[in-house]
């Protein structure tokens, strides 16, 4: 099915009556992209409501063929106030190089109004969207604390397109439809001694899901 049919909200086109897709809900005013190297893309899409930004870590040219596409895409996105690095020591950075040596993408979300999550959703979905028709066959949606609960209604809107998700120190709050995901493996990492976010979070999300 179509990934553009199933966007994080209700939106329809006046036209045709169908459910608008992400990039149509966002409504692009303008878009901007830079290569900084051969494999990694800065994107900056303007909307009304806010700038978009992406990091694009784009497969490497000795792992795959230069006319192929990606069949992995792995979608990260950060916490309540944004990011593009991730946890830990730019973890996201770390890993899309290391996902771009292999032949797979990963586009790293900078949202346009962190901590909404309606809006973040939107974001990653559009995401989840650009990755799907650049060809990736499957699409790992990956997000941590507030981007845990992000990755995961992103997982349940999407789950015929969305192969995984992965949360990394994930909140509960947002994660109540989390046994939504269905068939959509659930991978979850949570450090016991998290004064943030205790690991009793990621243990509640798992029980709603029923699995991880």
């Amino acid at each position: 099915m179509d990934p553009a049919s199933h966007p994080p909200g209700d939106a329809a086109t006046a036209n045709t009556g169908r459910l608008a897709t992400p990039i149509e809900v966002l409504g692009i005013l303008a878009q901007s992209d830079v290569a900084i190297t051969p494999e990694l893309t800065h994107t900056e899409m303007f909307t009304r409501r806010g700038l978009l930004t992406m990091l694009w870590h784009h497969p490497s040219a000795p792992a795959i063929n230069a006319s192929a596409r990606p069949a992995v895409a792995v979608i990260a996105c950060g916490g309540a106030m944004g990011g593009l690095l991730g946890p830990g020591e730019a973890l996201y950075h770390q890993l899309g190089v290391a996902l771009s040596r292999v032949g797979a993408a990963m586009i790293r979300v900078g949202y346009r109004q962190p901590n909404d999550l309606d809006a973040c959703c939107l974001d990653v979905a559009a995401a989840v969207q650009m990755a799907a028709a650049d060809g990736a066959e499957r699409v790992v949606v990956m997000g941590h604390s507030f981007g845990g609960a992000v990755s995961v209604r992103v997982g349940v809107i999407l789950n015929d397109v969305v192969s995984g998700v992965v949360t990394f120190a994930t909140q509960s709050a947002g994660c109540e439809i989390a046994a939504g995901l269905g068939g959509v493996p659930l991978l979850m990492f949570h450090g016991d001694r998290d004064d943030i976010l205790p690991v009793q979070a990621s243990q509640v999300v798992a029980s709603i899901a029923g699995k991880a």
